[in-house]
């Protein structure tokens, strides 16, 4: 009988652990601690006018697909706004000095190239418009 109570209990914890991680995936987060600042030279293309959308992907990711989709409809939405997307494999340097974990990563700079908000994972259209809100300042 307690292998049973052990085994639901366990059960029971996986649940809401995986639950939790799901609502969290692809949700865009403040960034904490030191803010990176990152220029064009850094992304190997130009900064948006109003805000950028920095999206690391890599050659296998289903979701990297639907993110950049995701991510071009938003850019094609907002004016100034720029999509750049970086294939993790070839940029490990700039991966590990940002702490990229999972493709997708996408971070969101405002116009001075300053990291406002990241996410981990593929995000839904409202929320990366509403951190884009957060960068262009409305």
């Amino acid at each position: 009988m307690t292998g049973l109570t052990v085994l639901l209990v366990t059960l029971a914890l996986a649940t809401l652990v995986g639950v939790a991680l799901r609502r969290r995936d692809g949700v865009p987060r403040e960034v904490r601690g030191d803010v990176e600042l990152l220029t064009s030279g850094d992304l190997h293309a130009e900064l948006g006018e109003r805000a950028t959308l920095v999206q690391f992907s890599s050659a296998f990711c289903q979701p990297c697909r639907a993110t950049r989709r995701v991510l071009g409809e938003v850019t094609a939405m907002v004016p100034g706004v720029a999509h750049v997307e970086i294939d993790a494999e070839s940029r490990l340097d700039l991966v590990r000095s940002l702490n990229i974990l999972r493709t997708p990563t996408v971070l969101v700079l405002d116009a001075s190239g300053r990291v406002v908000k990241r996410a981990s994972g593929q995000p839904r259209k409202a929320d990366v418009i509403g951190a884009l809100g957060l960068a262009v300042g409305e």
